[in-house]
C-alpha cells in the first residue's frame, strides 16, 4: 500500500515562510524515510532497531535532504534556499533526535547532542554528494549508487550483495516521487480544495 503523506496547506494562498514550508518538508522527509525503513525490513534486510537501525536512518534522511537541497536550488533565491535548507536540516535533525532518545538513550558522555551530530552529518554529506548531478528528473545514477555504497556499510554482511541494486531499482525511485510531490504541495501558494459537505434532503 502505497504511503499517503499530507502536503497541502489548509489556509488560502497567502506566501509562506522559508521556515515553514521547511518544517512541512522535513515531516515529509521524515515518514519517506520510515516507509523505506519499513519496506527494507519486509524485504528481508536486517535493519535491527538499535544503533545500526539509525545509522540506517541517518544515511537515508540525509540523501532525502540533500535532493530536496537541490530541488531548493532549482525553485529558490540563492538566500531564500540558504534559510529553507537551514531550517530543513534542524528541523529534521530534531524530528530525528526525539526518536533517538526514544530508542537510544542521550547520546554517551563526552559527545554531542543527537541532534547537532546529525546537522554535521549533513554538513559532510553536503561535501560528499557535491559532485553528482541533479536535473529534472532527479539525482543522477552516480547520486544514487553512491547512497547504496554508503549504505552497504552499515548493513550486515550477508545484505550488502544486494542491497545497493535494491535501491537504485525499487526504493529510492518510489521514495524521490513522494519526496517530488510533497515538494511541489509545499511550494504552492493553492488554496486546498474544500471537502465536500453531505447534503441532506427534505
Amino acid at each position: 500500500m502505497a504511503l499517503r503523506i499530507k502536503n497541502q496547506w489548509f489556509d488560502s494562498g497567502r506566501p509562506k515562510s522559508a521556515r515553514e514550508t521547511a518544517s512541512v518538508v522535513a515531516f515529509i522527509t521524515w515518514r519517506v524515510t520510515q516507509n523505506m525503513v519499513k519496506q527494507m525490513r519486509q524485504a528481508q534486510f536486517d535493519i535491527d532497531v538499535g544503533p545500526q537501525y539509525f545509522a540506517f536512518m541517518r544515511e537515508i534522511l540525509g540523501f532525502l535532504l540533500q535532493v530536496v537541497d537541490r530541488m531548493a536550488y532549482e525553485r529558490m533565491e540563492p538566500e531564500q534556499r540558504a534559510e529553507f535548507t537551514g531550517a530543513l536540516v534542524r528541523r529534521s535533525a530534531e524530528i530525528l533526535e526525539e526518536s533517538e532518545l526514544e530508542w537510544l538513550g542521550p547520546p554517551p558522555d563526552g559527545t554531542d547532542t543527537w541532534r547537532n551530530q546529525f546537522i554535521d552529518f549533513c554538513n559532510e554529506l553536503g561535501e560528499a554528494y557535491a559532485d553528482f548531478g541533479h536535473g529534472p528528473d532527479g539525482p543522477d545514477f552516480g547520486f544514487v549508487r553512491y547512497l547504496g555504497s554508503r549504505v552497504e556499510n552499515v548493513l550486515p554482511e550477508k545484505d550488502r550483495h544486494w542491497v545497493k541494486d535494491h535501491l537504485m531499482a525499487y526504493e529510492v525511485p518510489e521514495a524521490l516521487e513522494m519526496v517530488r510531490r510533497g515538494m511541489n504541495g509545499a511550494l504552492s501558494t493553492e488554496p486546498r480544495p474544500k471537502r465536500r459537505t453531505a447534503m441532506s434532503g427534505d
